[in-house]
């Protein structure tokens, strides 16, 4: 009896073959540069404090993956930050306090950018491996486009290319909402969502992929879930890397991505189960 195939995958009518795996979808801070997702995270931190609110790193991280704008707006919902606001304001923090820090925070942002974009290891090999293997790479940011502009001159002079990208204020919903790798999906011009695979740091960034129907892949030690950066991750010796990558890896249960690694470099070979089981006529929809 032949594989079972996917409802929606588009088939070659003159052919049986099993359908091809056709783009890879990678998010950026954490995942293809900024080791430690820091760009996204300290200066925030930063933002906060010309407001007088304390924030720190571990509470900047718990929202990250989602537009800034958003993410300052659930900062100031917690517990915390939400009593250093009323006791400034003597009030609820509403969308002007959001709008005066995201504000401040946005050329804060773009000015500073280019501290924390290095390429992290393994991710222009990665991407000359998927385009030797005829793989489309598109990507998504929750950046906004005047930053995310930034970046990729920074990206682009490490040799760090992809043929798409969009950012998370030219969709009317960012992620968790599949808009963003869904417009990949056009833009790139593939055929089938199932053929796709979401390269993310964040648990929201997978849960992105899997509303958009496509395959998904966490990354454990390169991005938010740890917060290390490059050297601190270098320096850990493998029980402690162990420890972390265990920690790591329960963020992402609720996520459910149908793979975890440590940073894009271990992509390829994940990419070929991927290849194996689509040949064997797997959906991302069938199994984790």
């Amino acid at each position: 009896m032949p594989s079972p195939t996917c409802a929606n995958t588009p088939l070659d009518t003159s052919s049986s073959q099993a359908p091809r795996l056709e783009a890879l979808i990678f998010d950026w801070a954490g995942t293809l540069v900024d080791f430690g997702s820091f760009a996204p995270t300290q200066i925030l931190v930063e933002a906060f404090k010309c407001f007088d609110l304390n924030l720190n790193l571990e509470q900047a991280r718990s929202a990250m993956g989602i537009g800034k704008w958003d993410h300052i707006k659930a900062m100031l919902a917690l517990p915390e930050v939400h009593a250093q606001f009323m006791a400034q304001h003597k009030r609820e923090p509403d969308d002007s306090d959001v709008d005066r820090i995201y504000n401040t925070f946005l050329p804060m942002q773009n000015e500073r950018v280019g501290e924390f974009s290095a390429a992290i290891p393994g991710a222009r090999e990665t991407l000359s491996w998927a385009r030797r293997q005829g793989l489309k790479i598109g990507s998504c940011s929750g950046y906004p486009r005047l930053v995310l502009d930034n970046l990729l001159q920074h990206a682009h002079r490490q040799q760090v290319f992809v043929d798409y990208h969009v950012a998370f204020d030219e969709v009317p919903q960012a992620r968790p909402w599949p808009a963003m790798a869904l417009e990949n999906v056009i833009r790139l011009e593939i055929k089938n969502v199932g053929a796709c695979v979401k390269i993310d740091d964040t648990p929201v960034g997978i849960e992105e992929g899997r509303n958009a129907g496509m395959w998904t892949v966490g990354l454990l030690l390169s991005g938010n879930a740890a917060g290390l950066t490059e050297l601190e991750f270098l320096a850990l010796d493998e029980e402690n890397r162990q420890t972390l990558r265990d920690r790591a890896a329960g963020s992402f249960d609720h996520a459910q991505p149908h793979y975890l690694i440590d940073t894009v470099a271990q992509l390829p070979a994940v990419i070929e189960q991927i290849t194996e089981r689509m040949a064997q006529g797997e959906c991302p929809s069938d199994s984790l």
